[in-house]
């Protein structure tokens, strides 16, 4: 059994999941500080790669990305990088699929921080860096944690968009769900079967571990 289909969805998932992890944390941090209407526009802007479904964040992507487009003609020209078609480009699509559940997540935790927190450092003279992530990070970090995992795992088994924006070459860009649709799509349904299993032993590893996290934080209630 060819392990790469494994190795390959794991490093994207943990890339993706990193990038989100301070893209949406810090962008819910701001976000909640603007105006009402800019919040309104941004959260619609930040939440719509989760209710739109994946093959069209693909479609859009591509749009972008591909070779005959601008960032990816210039990419291409300048640096000889397609940015497309190959194992990294699915870090892009699952970036984009998984954004939304990190920021909706954070947001939920910082609007829960009680701001008498950071008034009482101010008037200690702590700085704004500092009641940032000795204050705030601290009491947050168990919804923080939960959207991390969460967008994992969403990374993990991520396949519409990714499928369009890396496609599936075996040993290059392929990943656990492309590698189950074209077992399943060449009639090999035990080896379909098998990587079915992986995935699902991993997602029940996670939901244990939400499961951890929301018990643990329900006790310190």
């Amino acid at each position: 059994m060819d392990w790469f289909p494994l190795l390959n969805s794991l490093r994207i998932a943990l890339i993706s999941t990193v990038v989100v992890f301070f893209g949406g944390m810090f962008a819910a941090y701001y976000v909640a500080k603007t105006p009402r209407l800019v919040k309104g526009i941004l959260d619609v802007l930040f939440t719509l790669p989760l209710v739109l479904p994946p093959t069209v964040v693909g479609y859009l992507l591509l749009r972008v990305l591909g070779p005959r487009r601008v960032l990816g003609r210039l990419a291409l020209e300048l640096f000889g990088l397609k940015l497309t078609m190959t194992w990294w480009s699915a870090i892009f699509a699952t970036v984009v699929v998984i954004f939304p559940l990190m920021y909706r997540t954070a947001r939920g935790a910082f609007e829960s921080f009680d701001e008498r927190l950071a008034q009482a450092g101010q008037t200690l003279g702590l700085s704004n860096t500092y009641i940032f992530w000795r204050i705030r990070i601290p009491v947050c970090r168990q919804g923080l944690l939960a959207g991390t995992v969460l967008a994992f795992a969403r990374a993990l088994g991520e396949y519409g968009a990714t499928s369009m924006v890396a496609g599936y070459t075996p040993g290059r860009t392929a990943t656990v769900s492309t590698t189950v649709y074209q077992l399943w799509q060449t009639g090999n349904d035990q080896l379909a079967l098998q990587w079915v299993m992986v995935n699902l032993a991993i997602s029940a590893g996670v939901l244990v571990a939400m499961n951890l996290l929301e018990r643990k934080k329900e006790a310190k209630r």
